[in-house]
């Protein structure tokens, strides 16, 4: 009997940062965990060409790239997904800039946002690549705090009803009202009710620079 059947497959990982030793680090991290660097590049355009080219299970990106230093990362990502692709994709920053967090969680499942810092965290950063690549989201806790103000005594999460839960935590995953109403048999109109239910329990007013929706799912993360 092969002793190996049981492994799981080594993921393929690409990695794009404009820091050569930042890069390294990365790719010494996730190589001795097991994964295979399939590529590491400067800038993102020649990330989404080791996309186009190759078959991979995650990217890891800089937000802040070659030539503006802005938002090539997260401009990436979303071109990631019009593209229709899958993979799990790992932004990481210097800095927890909320605006960013919400277009990355807004871009749907597989996602993630993590400060550089973890970078010297090997479990945390090699947890989050495995995450995403599994198609679950991340969000560095940081982030979070800084999105959602809330007393450690009154976890608003705590607030909900276990099917209140179960649809927050298929909207994690990147799911529709549709989709979660077909994964839990249950009405679309009913689904809507019940997310009205969950933004109103969390206090998420209507807002033009917050998605609350992405909001919700970003203190759902954060209260794990």
């Amino acid at each position: 009997m092969d002793p190996h059947h049981d492994e799981a497959p080594t993921l393929r990982v690409a990695i794009a940062d404009d820091a050569l030793l930042l890069r390294e680090g990365i790719e010494k991290v996730l190589a001795d965990a097991g994964m295979e660097i399939v590529a590491s590049v400067g800038t993102a355009p020649e990330l989404l060409a080791v996309i186009n080219a190759n078959e991979l299970d995650a990217a890891v990106l800089d937000i802040r790239m070659p030539p503006d230093y802005s938002d090539e990362g997260v401009s990436a990502l979303e071109r990631i997904r019009e593209a229709g692709s899958k993979i799990g994709v790992l932004l990481l920053s210097m800095y927890a800039t909320p605006e960013y967090a919400v277009r990355v969680m807004g871009a749907g499942a597989g996602t993630g946002y993590l400060l550089k810092d973890r970078v010297s965290e090997p479990q945390s950063l090699v947890r989050a690549v495995q995450t995403v690549a599994s198609g679950g989201s991340v969000v560095d806790p940081e982030v979070v705090s800084k999105l959602v103000s809330r007393s450690r005594a009154d976890d608003p999460i705590a607030r909900l009803t276990p099917r209140e839960r179960s649809v927050l935590e298929l909207m994690a995953e990147g799911r529709s009202n549709a989709g979660i109403a077909q994964e839990l048999f249950l009405g679309v109109k009913t689904v809507e009710t019940h997310v009205r239910s969950i933004l109103q329990k969390l206090d998420l007013e209507e807002s033009p620079e917050h998605h609350r929706r992405v909001l919700a799912v970003l203190m759902l993360l954060g209260s794990r």
